[in-house]
């Protein structure tokens, strides 16, 4: 059996394919309060659907199946799904106390989707990136109009709830991080201050990825940061690929790919949404459309890895798989000094 290859050397090969969203794909499956609750979570003293994480403990043939279509349709890097599985956001189901076990088994599940799309694939290589998203809370901005000063955590309180999440997707088994949806960068310095102790203690070290989202047509982080302060902000973590994620879709996520293609000195990510929100909450954007926006940024070789955020789905992926493999990858630049 051929050795698997490391996710470096397929940055190095080639763009590398991440995978489309989980949230969007649970929706297909139009599931009700009893289907998050399963057996165990019965009799949970709050309602529970719409806690998508939780689907790792209570139907995790559902994560896997999902997981599976998107290594079909050419991901070569899949997410778990731990978006919101830290103990701050978990708390709005009073599952605080979870955290750790839903990351393990998120981890876990993806790692088995991995392991048998391999075993019937012989000579590929698939990856599981720990995914850890942006929190709901925020540590740079009040949530309190009245008391510009207040803040509903601590920065401490946000690196222990990471640290744990980390915790969890390790010993789960995942190859990568992925700090993701940035909106705030104060938070994603106490991820990466997370991710960084863990490595310490524990003696391991795995590639981080980094991806923030820009909220508007300002090109700032809702926090306020332009794309160059961001980058800056967080370079010093080491990362594996920086990118933009979410919030625009791919045609207002142009320039500021870009700007960041020409200013990082590390791979460059790009995985927008299908399009901008309809009036229903809903993206319009079909996989044929979204594919020919994303190739322009691999024809203009700015790009190392892409994927989809809200709204994409397996047929998304495909279309922007097959568009971007005649593509070589952006050339990292040569480092001065």
């Amino acid at each position: 059996m051929a050795e698997k290859a490391s996710l470096q050397s397929v940055f190095e090969q080639r763009i590398v394919i991440l995978d489309g969203a989980m949230g969007t794909m649970i929706q297909r499956y139009k599931l009700g309060e009893a289907e998050y609750r399963g057996v165990r979570f019965k009799n949970w003293p709050s309602d529970l659907k719409g806690n998508n994480d939780l689907l790792c403990l209570t139907q995790p043939q559902i994560i896997k199946e999902i997981h599976l279509q998107y290594l079909d349709a050419g991901a070569d890097i899949i997410e778990t799904n731990t978006f919101n599985a830290q103990a701050i956001s978990l708390e709005d189901y009073q599952m605080q106390s979870l955290a750790y076990e839903i990351n393990v088994a998120a981890a876990k599940i993806a790692r088995a989707a991995a392991d048998d799309f391999e075993r019937t694939h012989p000579g590929t290589s698939k990856f599981v990136a720990g995914a850890l998203g942006p929190m709901n809370k925020t540590l740079s901005l009040s949530p309190d109009v009245n008391q510009p000063g207040y803040r509903a955590v601590t920065f401490d309180q946000v690196a222990a709830a990471y640290y744990e999440q980390v915790k969890g997707l390790a010993d789960g088994g995942v190859d990568a991080l992925l700090i993701e949806t940035i909106f705030d960068t104060l938070n994603a310095k106490a991820a990466i201050f997370a991710v960084k102790k863990y490595f310490r203690d524990h003696h391991i070290k795995l590639p981080v990825m980094i991806s923030g989202t820009i909220t508007d047509a300002s090109g700032r982080t809702l926090s306020g940061q332009t794309l160059e302060a961001f980058y800056i902000s967080v370079a010093h973590a080491d990362p594996l690929s920086i990118g933009l994620n979410c919030a625009l879709g791919a045609e207002q996520m142009r320039p500021h790919i870009e700007e960041l293609s020409q200013i990082a000195a590390c791979y460059v990510s790009c995985y927008p949404n299908a399009g901008l929100p309809n009036a229903m909450g809903e993206y319009d954007e079909t996989a044929k459309m979204m594919a020919e926006k994303v190739e322009e940024f691999a024809k203009e070789g700015w790009v190392n890895l892409v994927g989809g955020c809200c709204g994409t789905t397996p047929e998304h992926i495909k279309a922007i798989a097959d568009a971007v493999k005649k593509y070589q990858p952006r050339q990292l630049p040569e480092l001065v000094g």
